[in-house]
């Protein structure tokens, strides 16, 4: 578990990039790709990536990343929004700082690329750069309006909570199964790390590739927290599927929570009364599939992992 602390200063001091970073989901969707649990597919909409074997297309890129999450904190510029100055800025880091994060890596048969980056040379920062500019155009470049077009929604929503909820609405909605219980927000782990903010803020990065999130402490600069952009995209599908099981009015409802919603929200985007909204809340609520938090003077309803696993038809939730 991750437990973030924030101090009053620090809730001054969150701050939305204004975009994914193009570099940091260079590396990710490599690892989206090439890792089990992605399935070697693209996101559901997403445009297909171009013909051609991953290793092949992604050089060195693949050995830097791996499935267990750890991806070297120098592939994130996160002060850098321009995918061609990152990469630039990329080449010019001390060959000793991008020698100690290889180093971190536990490589099988490591390539050459590889080997000369762990050695610090300059042919190996060069192979790096090289490749992630191959990789990037000819594999995100052609889909990379979709990803900041469903990263500028996903700021839309966070911004919209936060107006009808204020800061806590927005930071207990980032995601369903990161409890934020003031001061600190939960976040699921493998490790387990306390992170106290100390007054430099927090940056929010959200990303098109990222399961899970990816945390960067700054010791001199705001912590960089890397998340998964709110799913909004799924089809309507789901909802028509769920209707025999749960009555297509509340099959709606509780998609249209794939977007946290207050009561009010919820019955526009439905379509249905303020009252008849609070009554299908409260039975999803007591089945399990949705949770009601109270915020100030809100009331917001989000998806719990059960609702998010039935909307995805996953058969352990049925």
């Amino acid at each position: 578990m991750l437990r973030l602390t924030f101090t009053e200063a620090d809730l001054r001091k969150i701050t939305f990039a204004p975009e994914p970073n193009a570099v940091f989901e260079t590396a990710l969707s490599v690892r989206l790709l090439s890792s089990a649990r992605g399935g070697g597919r693209w996101r559901p909409g997403a445009r297909r990536p171009p013909r051609g074997d991953l290793p092949a297309r992604s050089g060195v890129i693949k050995e830097l990343v791996s499935a267990d999450g750890f991806v070297p904190d120098f592939l994130l510029q996160p002060d850098c929004h321009d995918f061609a100055a990152a990469v630039e800025r990329i080449g010019q880091i001390p060959a000793d700082r991008i020698a100690a994060e290889v180093g971190l890596l536990s490589a099988r048969d490591p390539s050459r690329g590889l080997r000369e980056l762990a050695a610090g040379s300059d042919a190996g920062r060069r192979a790096l750069t090289t490749d992630l500019r191959a990789y990037f155009a000819s594999s995100l470049a052609p889909m990379w309006p979709a990803v900041r077009a469903a990263a500028a929604a996903d700021r839309s929503v966070r911004l919209e909570t936060m107006l009808r909820g204020g800061l806590d609405a927005m930071l207990a909605t980032l995601s369903v199964t990161w409890p934020w219980d003031p001061p600190v927000l939960h976040i699921p782990s493998a490790h387990t790390y306390d992170v106290r903010l100390c007054g430099r803020g927090l940056l929010l990065i959200p990303s098109y590739f990222a399961p899970s999130p990816v945390l960067t402490y700054r010791p001199d600069d705001s912590t960089v927290l890397v998340y998964p952009i709110c799913r909004g995209e799924e089809s309507s599908g789901s909802a028509d599927a769920l209707g025999p099981l749960l009555g297509r009015t509340r099959a709606a409802v509780l998609a249209a929570l794939r977007v946290p919603a207050t009561t009010t929200a919820l019955a526009e985007r439905v379509g249905i009364s303020l009252p008849s909204a609070s009554q299908h809340a409260t039975v999803l609520r007591n089945a399990g599939l949705i949770r009601t938090s109270r915020i100030g003077g809100a009331v917001l309803h989000t998806l719990t992992p059960s609702g998010e696993s039935l909307l995805r038809g996953d058969p352990a939730a049925r």
